[in-house]
């Protein structure tokens, strides 16, 4: 029986630095999940079409189904958890939660920092770039 090759890399996550050995064809979403147990960002199609896998990547969203630690070594990743500061929500969150825009709420993670990355962006967004943003 062969082994699964290993890969030891460095990975900013939320303003944490993390020294992680996991296997090399191993995903930054399952690393997220399973290694540093941020479960805020979720599973769906694993195929990077749905966005319920999406985190910022020196503040650009990226699909984290389809992305691999290694290439996001030496860059900050922001996940749902890290758009909280101090313990309180970010106003996205705020606002999702009080207008119950979560619907089942599974993708919402994605949504929410989808829609942080546009607005730190482009603070003013008309109607057609926001559903341009969230088109996932």
């Amino acid at each position: 029986m062969s082994e699964t090759p290993l890969r030891r890399f460095e990975l900013r996550v939320n303003g944490e630095q993390h020294d992680l050995t996991v296997p090399a064809h191993r995903t930054l979403l399952e690393v997220l999940r399973e290694d540093l147990r941020l479960t805020g960002t979720k599973h769906g199609c694993e195929l990077g079409e749905c966005g319920a896998c999406t985190v910022l990547v020196d503040g650009v969203p990226r699909l984290s189904c389809i992305t691999l630690p290694a290439q996001v070594a030496g860059r900050e990743v922001t996940t749902i958890e890290g758009l909280a500061s101090a313990g309180a929500l970010h106003p996205l969150q705020e606002s999702f939660a009080s207008l119950g825009a979560a619907q089942c709420g599974y993708c919402t993670p994605g949504m929410i920092v989808t829609a942080a990355a546009l607005l730190d962006q482009e603070p003013d967004p008309d109607v057609d770039r926001i559903r341009d943003a969230l088109a996932g």
